[in-house]
Parts: C-alpha cells; sequence; structure tokens
C-alpha cells in the first residue's frame, strides 16, 4: 500500500493511493445495490475499507479485520454511511466522504446509539476516486461525540469541527500503548426488540424505493431495532435490493441452483437413488411437481475456529421431510464436544427436536424435520461460523 507525501496534504494526515485495481474491485462489488445514491455510498465505503485496512495491517495491527461479516456489512450500505473495523480489544468505525471541505465529521446516529455498532474510535476519511486518493484526516472517541459533538435531529448524525478532532493517526496507537485505560465509549440506552410481525410490515413499507431515505422515515428507537437485528437488515436490504426477503430453498430444487451458488453460497450434491428409491423418488402423484422428492441435496462451506464444515440439507423420502447435517470436510476430522446444530422458527422461536448437540466428538450432527409448503427455518451452529450471516430459509 503506497503512502502519498506531498506538499499539498496536511502533513499529519495519513493519504494513501489507490489502485485502479481496487477503485475497479469496488464498483463490482457495489454492484446490486438497490439504486444508484446506495451503490455509490457502497463504493466508497469499499475503496476506504480496501485501501486502509491493508495498511492496518501491514503497519498497526496484523490481525485488525471487518468487524462486521462482509454480507452484513454490505447491508449496512444500503442504508447507513460507515465501516466497521475490528482491532484487538477496540473496534474503528470509518466515515467515508468525497466532499473536499473537510470542516467536520459527521457520524450517523446508528454508529453511536445502536449498542451493538457502537465503536471506541470514529475515522474522518476522505475518499478522491478522481485524484486516486484516500486521506485520514482526524479521529476521536465515541466518549467524546457524545459528551461534546453537535447532535442534528435533521439528519440524525453527531458531528466534530476539524478542531475538535485529533488530526494524526499516529496519535490513536501512541494513546492505546500509553494510556490503555483511557475512557472511548459511553454507554448507551438498550434498545427494545421488534415484534416479527412489526419488523415485517416496517421491511415492507421501508424497502420501498420510493422511500429515499428509510434511515428518517421512522423514528429511531423503531429503526435502531430494526437495524440491531441481522436478520431485519439483511431482509430490508434485500427488498431495496429488488430480492426475496427469504431464501427460496424448494424453488431451489424446482429450478436449479444458479442463483443459490452466486448470491447465498449452497451449491448442489448428487445423492444416490437406494434400491427402494427411498430418496428422489417421486411419490403419490407423478405428474404435480409439489409431490416430487429433488434428487440432490444442498450444501454450504463453513469455516469454524479455521476448520473447514459443510452444513447441507437434504430432502428425505417424504414430501416436505427434510434433513439438515454439519459434517466436518477433512478427513479423520471429528467434530468436537459441546458444538450444536440448531434450527429455529421464522421467529427465532425454538421447537421440539430443533437441536442435536455433540456430547462426545462424533462424524455429524444432523436435525429431521417435517415442513409445511411455505414454513421457514433459520439454522445456527455454536461455535458461530466465520462471516456468518442469519439466513431464514422457506420451504
Amino acid at each position: 500500500m503506497t503512502t502519498l507525501n506531498s506538499t499539498i496534504f496536511n502533513p499529519t494526515h495519513l493519504v494513501l493511493e489507490i489502485e485502479p485495481a481496487t477503485m475497479d474491485q469496488a464498483w463490482s462489488q457495489s454492484s446490486n445495490a438497490g439504486n444508484s445514491a446506495s451503490r455509490w455510498q457502497s463504493y466508497l465505503n469499499q475503496v476506504a475499507l480496501n485501501v486502509f485496512l491493508p495498511w492496518l495491517q501491514t503497519e498497526e495491527d496484523a490481525a485488525a479485520e471487518v468487524g462486521f461479516p462482509h454480507a452484513a456489512q454490505a447491508n449496512i450500505w444500503e442504508v447507513v454511511n460507515g465501516t466497521a473495523i475490528a482491532i484487538k480489544d477496540a473496534k474503528l468505525v470509518l466515515i467515508p466522504t468525497e466532499v473536499e471541505d473537510l470542516e467536520e465529521l459527521r457520524v450517523p446516529q446508528e454508529w453511536i446509539d445502536v449498542p451493538e455498532w457502537a465503536a471506541d474510535y470514529y475515522l474522518a476519511v476522505q475518499v478522491n476516486v478522481d485524484a486516486g486518493y484516500v486521506r485520514i484526516w482526524g479521529y476521536t472517541t465515541h466518549h467524546k461525540l457524545k459528551k461534546e459533538g453537535d447532535f442534528s435531529y435533521s439528519d440524525r448524525t453527531y458531528s466534530l469541527t476539524e478542531d475538535q478532532l485529533i488530526t494524526d493517526i499516529d496519535a490513536l496507537w501512541i494513546a492505546r500503548e500509553l494510556c490503555p485505560d483511557e475512557v472511548t465509549q459511553t454507554a448507551v440506552a438498550t434498545i427494545a426488540e421488534l415484534a416479527p410481525a412489526q419488523a415485517e410490515n416496517l421491511i415492507e413499507r421501508l424497502g420501498s424505493q420510493s422511500q429515499l431515505l428509510p434511515r428518517l422515515a421512522v423514528p429511531f428507537a423503531t429503526w435502531a431495532a430494526l437495524m440491531q437485528n441481522p436478520r431485519y437488515c439483511q431482509g430490508l436490504a434485500n427488498l431495496r435490493r429488488g430480492s426475496s426477503l427469504k431464501t427460496p430453498v424448494l424453488q431451489w430444487f424446482k429450478q436449479g441452483i444458479t442463483r443459490a451458488t452466486s448470491e447465498f453460497g449452497w451449491r448442489k450434491i448428487e445423492m444416490t437413488l437406494s434400491a427402494e428409491g427411498s430418496k428422489g423418488a417421486a411419490i403419490s402423484n407423478p405428474t404435480s411437481e409439489t409431490n416430487i422428492v429433488p434428487d440432490f441435496g444442498l450444501a454450504k462451506k463453513l469455516a469454524i475456529a479455521s476448520q473447514p464444515y459443510e452444513l447441507k440439507i437434504l430432502p428425505l423420502a417424504e414430501v416436505g421431510s427434510w434433513r439438515f447435517e454439519l459434517c466436518c470436510i477433512t478427513p479423520g476430522c471429528m467434530i468436537p464436544e459441546g458444538f450444536k446444530l440448531r434450527l429455529l422458527t421464522e421467529d427465532l422461536q425454538a421447537f421440539e427436536g430443533n437441536e442435536d448437540v455433540a456430547k462426545s466428538a462424533v462424524e455429524c450432527l444432523a436435525i429431521e424435520v417435517d415442513l409445511e409448503p411455505g414454513e421457514s427455518l433459520v439454522w445456527q451452529v455454536e461455535p458461530t461460523p466465520d462471516d456468518y450471516q442469519q439466513e431464514l430459509l422457506q420451504f
């Protein structure tokens, strides 16, 4: 990563060059955004992340990583500006802008007052794609934004002027080393969860492209409750992109799984029919699509504690019966004691037989369920897989 040194920049600012390939990659990664404004917001955030994170990993913290799974962060960019980065025992949030006049840092309220989003440090970032650079021109803390920041009710942002920011990013690392007990965060109120029916109504309302600024269309407490739930946030982003709120598993089986592979990471796995045709066999009325058991399953690769696993969805002999399996895919590997495979209803409720727990090392965890057409499930694994994104699978 090239650091630019020029008399045209404030010498305390960190200025990093944007490679053309980085811009091309970011533009491609933002291509599924719901509208042009969301795409540009996603693009600027992606550029800032792709330029700053490698520098951070090289110069300050090799373990630094994106604070949310990439898909979850992309859902946030659809409606809120800002990018979370985790460093050791703290969190940064990049707030990119393309404005030339560096007078103030404006941080969306979500990054301050949603407990799961609140960070320790907020970095003011200028992205100039025409000139080919990203400039980190100041930073502050959550504590200072809450205590001294000017809150604007019109756009729901906390702001500090340039002279209230620390303009030398090196001071952040020095402060963390010399003052490890520095207060960087202020406590914020817990946000009550939304009832599933209320969340669905909000998603339908705010998912319309006619809502140009959905984050300002409802009271903040309501909006924050929606955004703090990854599944609701994903549902809102999907709807604004023109995608389904639910992952249509049965439709994949009937029509092929091209989209399942490209967007959701599932792949097709062939199944061997037994002599009795116990899997993939047509039953009842062979002329009806609804009475045909698919002859293939779906599989998704997962990484848990740096170990590769695979989650499978397999149709059983009876229509509407399904088997979920979690297996370790390294030869000779066993699933450790304490691992859990869990299924929940659409509103995240447990049901009888919804969980399989490894009481000792096992080859596979499995759950079999009978579902009515249109029913939906959410899968979970403990420990949580890397880059886990909650999915609502509709059968």
